[in-house]
């Protein structure tokens, strides 16, 4: 390799570097237009399911609210391994190896392409069987059907876009995954509103706009990566598997992708539990869930900031900052965390309101929104501490851990506790409990794992 082409640490960007200076503010200008991103994505699907509220029926609104967690569970699984990619990146930008970062970053586009190629085709084989065993109402059941086969079909896009922006986050880069979705955002919202009232279609129409633009985001971002002067800089020729980074990749994202996959299990038994309850609690979860979202945003977008910041540190070996890092995220993301649900809980109606003209949905939406924002800052606690241990390339724990304090409360929840007490209320309880039970066991590991992989001495400041 010549030295011209020899990639560099280097960047013109002075705040890639997350091992030095205050942490604080690069913690929020990383987290920022990282929750900014993730609440646009969102908006592909709330305005999906908006558009349809409005101008179509509350069968259609009600399919795309009942695809939630398939789609959840598959797209969450693949950006669990693209966190891998994340971690191995960032190690090896704080480590100083130029040469290893590179060939994560092209491990991780050719891994990209490959699942979103089989998530596609595997789901649309899949999908009709999926939906049966969701229990959707017949009345909803063809809408939900052509909504998921064209989403399938969008994969590769997705799995792109995603791997993308996890390359953009290992180098300190937020920014331009938040530019490049909020193009695809507008165009989403422009083409649902084109299908479905120029066009007369219904849930096609929406979905067929999301694949497009997720498929213009995803381009976008290949176009400033080929662009990059620093080491995450794609070349198209040199997109193949490395297999030591693929190695790296997956023993870190396979476990982060099973946490995800466990995650999304759990919430399609809660929704198979909300479809029995009927189209109008289907439609009213549909609602709540794109309001009470944005908050989770919040946290995850924190939860990816400790990934990376904890990763380049501990590649670096900072541990006393690794430590002072967590102990920050925490602080701000409890913060906001408060201030965004209390924000929520008081304007709930108005933004159900958004979405559905009908007092009844409405009125059942209040109590999903309720009872999750009262409880939302658990969250804080099981997903950063999660990142955490991530960054650390601990990806087994959370996982672990996932699957004990969510997955097995919620399915046990909704075969014992539900089934006495047939309620959307005590449905809903499900969420608030099975956070308090996962955070109290993060809490106690990460003090373990902190204390043997990141040693200080008198001098630290943590």
């Amino acid at each position: 390799m010549k030295s011209a082409d020899r990639p560099s640490i280097t960047t013109k960007h002075r705040d890639t570097d997350l091992t030095r200076g205050s942490i604080l503010d690069k913690v929020l200008l990383f987290a920022i237009p990282l929750a900014l991103t993730s609440m646009l994505q969102q908006l592909f699907n709330a305005a999906d399911v908006a558009v349809l509220g409005k101008f179509a029926s509350a069968n259609a609104m009600a399919a795309v609210g009942s695809n939630a967690p398939v789609v959840s569970l598959l797209v969450n699984s693949f950006v669990g391994l693209s966190i891998g990619a994340n971690v191995v990146i960032a190690r090896n930008i704080g480590a100083k190896h130029p040469e290893r970062a590179s060939k994560a970053v092209h491990t991780a586009m050719a891994l990209a392409l490959i699942c979103g190629v089989v998530v596609a085709v595997l789901g649309n084989l899949v999908a009709r069987p999926i939906i049966t065993l969701l229990g959707v109402p017949e009345e909803v059941f063809g809408y939900s059907l052509k909504y998921l086969r064209i989403y399938f079909t969008g994969m590769p896009f997705i799995m792109l876009y995603n791997f993308e922006a996890s390359i953009f986050r290992s180098n300190g880069n937020t920014k331009t995954p938040l530019i490049c979705l909020t193009v695809g955002g507008v165009l989403n919202v422009a083409a649902n509103l084109f299908f479905v009232l120029v066009m007369g279609m219904d849930v096609e129409g929406v979905a067929i706009a999301t694949v497009l633009a997720n498929a213009v985001s995803s381009m976008l971002l290949l176009y400033y990566l080929r662009r990059e002067e620093s080491v995450i800089r794609v070349e198209l020729r040199n997109i193949r598997i490395h297999r030591p980074a693929l190695v790296n990749i997956v023993r870190i994202g396979v476990p982060s992708a099973l946490q995800s996959m466990v995650f999304s299990i759990s919430n399609l038994c809660v929704q198979s539990a909300v479809n029995s309850l009927g189209p109008d609690v289907m439609a009213a979860s549909s609602a709540a869930f794109n309001v009470e979202i944005f908050v989770f945003f919040i946290i995850n977008a924190f939860t990816q900031t400790c990934v990376t910041f904890v990763g380049q540190n501990y590649g670096a070996k900072e541990y006393a900052r690794c430590r002072l890092i967590v102990r920050r995220i925490l602080m701000a993301s409890w913060c906001v965390t408060m201030v965004a649900s209390i924000t929520i809980i008081l304007t709930q109606r108005m933004l159900l309101g958004l979405f559905t003209d009908d007092p009844a949905i409405i009125e059942l939406g209040t109590v999903r929104v309720s009872v999750l924002m009262y409880s939302e800052t658990l969250n804080v606690f099981m997903d950063n501490l999660s990142g955490a241990l991530r960054g650390l390339g601990k990806s087994l724990i959370p996982a672990i851990v996932t699957f004990i304090g969510v997955c097995g409360t919620r399915i046990t929840w909704v075969f014992t506790g539900f089934r006495i007490y047939h309620s959307w209320l005590s449905l809903m309880l499900v969420f608030p409990v099975s956070w308090g039970i996962s955070a109290a066991i993060i809490i106690i590991m990460y003090i373990k794992t902190r204390n043997k992989l990141l040693p200080v001495n008198d001098q630290d400041p943590a």
